[in-house]
């Protein structure tokens, strides 16, 4: 029998382990695009299966060559997809214990789907929001919720200028929040649409769609317009400490986008 085949007799190196001479310590380290099935919190339903999109990392010493990748996913696995407020820290201090690290970090972002009526008639359908949770930790927590949320803006200066009608165009608020206590993600997303000329809706019927033109027709929103009025919504909201809040509107007559970001610290 060869030493390939006998267990006992191989000794496997562990290269990760072995010291490194170049005395540069590593920020992050770990796995990304991870794809595996999650729960999170619903307003509605309690939870909500869905797909969650993992970036794991922690910090390398200078003096260790590499990390243990496998080990990213055994943590993973153990909580068997459980996302949330409660269980990142626990997943974080299993990462930073399992990897010998001094700071962890998870990313996860995923489809986020919400019942939506229309305003009028009340047709209900289902609309997919992109979230997520933004967590590390180094002796500190941090936690943030994101959001992206799709709506419709139109040009104050296009209604301003035109004998008739005004352009419109679906624009994209991404934000990051940190807050002292729960927060839905449901309401994350109501409160960014309250901010824009109009939200956007699954399924609409005439009455709907004459209602919805209406609608943002009589309350115009440039970029800057919706940076600022989500900010003060937040602003109003005790529970949220701090805040980036970005709009790209995909112009309908320009053949570029327009941006706005602005932030707001603890």
């Amino acid at each position: 029998m060869s030493n390939f085949d006998d267990p006992v007799s191989t000794a496997l190196v562990d290269i990760q382990n072995t010291p490194d001479e170049r005395q540069i310590a590593i920020d992050k380290v770990g796995v990304r695009g991870i794809r595996y099935p999650i729960s999170v919190l619903d307003r509605e339903k309690g939870t909500q299966h869905t797909i969650g999109n993992f970036s794991l990392t922690v910090d390398l010493p200078h003096h260790f060559k590499g990390t243990h990748m496998s080990r990213f996913l055994e943590v993973l696995n153990e909580h068997h997809g459980e996302v949330s407020v409660e269980s990142l820290p626990k997943i974080l201090q299993d990462l930073r214990e399992r990897l010998d690290a001094k700071s962890a970090h998870i990313d996860v972002y995923f489809p986020f789907f919400m019942t939506k009526q229309a305003p009028v008639t009340g047709k209900e359908g289902v609309m997919e929001f992109t979230c997520g949770f933004l967590a590390t930790s180094n002796g500190v927590s941090d936690f943030q919720l994101y959001a992206q949320v799709p709506v419709t803006t139109l040009c104050p200066c296009s209604k301003e200028i035109s004998a008739y009608g005004a352009h419109n165009q679906r624009g994209y608020v991404t934000v990051r929040v940190r807050t002292t206590a729960m927060v839905w993600l449901e309401e994350l997303i109501e409160t960014i649409e309250g901010c824009a000329s109009c939200a956007l809706y699954p399924v609409l019927k005439r009455p709907d769609e004459k209602w919805v033109t209406e609608h943002a027709y009589e309350n115009p929103r440039f970029v800057e317009d919706m940076v600022r009025e989500v900010a003060l919504a937040f602003n109003r909201d005790p529970r949220i400490t701090s805040y980036d809040v970005e709009v790209e509107n995909h112009e309908s007559i320009h053949a570029h986008n327009a941006y706005a970001y602005l932030r707001k610290d603890s």
